[in-house]
C-alpha cells in the first residue's frame, strides 16, 4: 500500500510540471529570442512600484514592464494575445491592466490573465543590480 501511495504521489508531481513553451504556445504572436537590458536611471518610472511602462527594444519587440516590489518585476509582450499583429493590436496601459484597442479585451498586468483564450505572453526578468534589469525570453 505504501509503494502505491508513493508511486501515485511521484506521478502526480511529474504530471504537474509543464514547460513555458506549452503554456505560452500562442499561434498569433511569433516567439523571437531577445535579451534587453534596461537602465533604470534612464527609465525612472520603473523604479516606482505598480507603474507600468511600455518600451520597445532595438529589434522592435514591444513590451510592458512593471515593478511589483524591489525583488519582483513583470514584463509582457505588448501585442494583443488573441489576434494577429495589426495596426490596432498594440496594447495600451489602463491602470494595472492592458487593453486591446481592437476588441476592448483587458488583461491583468499582475497575472497576464484576461477573458479570452490566450493570456498575455510573459517575458523573464533578471535584476542585474540597483540600476538595471534584463528582460528576455
Amino acid at each position: 500500500m505504501n509503494k502505491f501511495l508513493l508511486l501515485s504521489l511521484i506521478m502526480a508531481l511529474l504530471m504537474g510540471c509543464t514547460k513555458d513553451t506549452v503554456r505560452n504556445n500562442n499561434p498569433y504572436i511569433p516567439s523571437y529570442s531577445f535579451s534587453y537590458v534596461i537602465n533604470l536611471n534612464l527609465n525612472p518610472s520603473l523604479t516606482l512600484p505598480i507603474v507600468p511602462v511600455t518600451l520597445t527594444e532595438p529589434s522592435g519587440i514591444s513590451m510592458i514592464v512593471m515593478k511589483i516590489s524591489d525583488t519582483d518585476y513583470r514584463a509582457w509582450n505588448a501585442n494583443c494575445p488573441n489576434q494577429y499583429p495589426s495596426s490596432c493590436s498594440k496594447l495600451s496601459v489602463n491602470g494595472v491592466n492592458a487593453k486591446c484597442s481592437c476588441d476592448a479585451l483587458e488583461y491583468s498586468l499582475f497575472t497576464g490573465i484576461g477573458t479570452a483564450q490566450y493570456t498575455l505572453i510573459p517575458y523573464r526578468i533578471e535584476i542585474l543590480g540597483n540600476n538595471s534589469i534584463r528582460v528576455y525570453n
